[in-house]
């Protein structure tokens, strides 16, 4: 009689706990994740202070233009007959914010990120506001203007 050989036994791991580790692996490693992903405010206010304090100036300059206007001095403010409204002049402020912004984040270089959108964005807030006032046929002259400023400009600057 030939005797066969035992055979080694091997321990299967236990399917459930070995499926729940795995799970729980993935899920610390998600949360993570996550915790990289989400910041906090203060965390948010200590890398980037300057977009913060930008919309708070934005909102301030908003409020003073609007106490200016219910305690009645901005209807002594005209321009040739029609009197000036407050929204505007909060346009037009919050996109000089805006541009102010940009201007900083491009001469300091610890507050340097990306500022295309944030151009955009400013020249199409003072551009309603100076269309609010001025009317759009004067606006879209202006506009065309300073895309072609800004166009040149940038030209010039890659060029050195």
């Amino acid at each position: 009689m030939s005797e066969q050989p035992e055979q080694p036994q091997y321990e299967q791991p236990e399917q459930p706990r070995y499926e729940y580790e795995k799970y729980e692996k993935e899920e610390e490693k998600r949360e993570k994740e996550t915790e990289k992903e989400e910041k906090t405010w203060e965390e948010k206010w200590r890398r980037d202070p300057l977009g913060a304090a930008v919309w708070a100036a934005i909102l301030i300059w908003a409020g003073l233009v609007l106490l200016v206007q219910n305690t009645g001095l901005l209807a002594n403010l005209t321009i040739g007959d029609t009197s000036v409204e407050a929204w505007p002049i909060i346009l037009i402020g919050a996109g000089l914010i805006l541009l102010l912004e940009v201007a900083v984040r491009v001469l300091v270089p610890s507050y340097r990120r990306p500022v295309g959108g944030s151009i955009i964005f400013a020249v199409i807030v003072v551009g309603i506001g100076l269309g609010d006032l001025f009317g759009w046929t004067v606006v879209w002259p202006l506009i065309l203007i300073a895309i072609g400023v800004g166009m040149l400009l940038r030209g010039l600057i890659r060029g050195l």
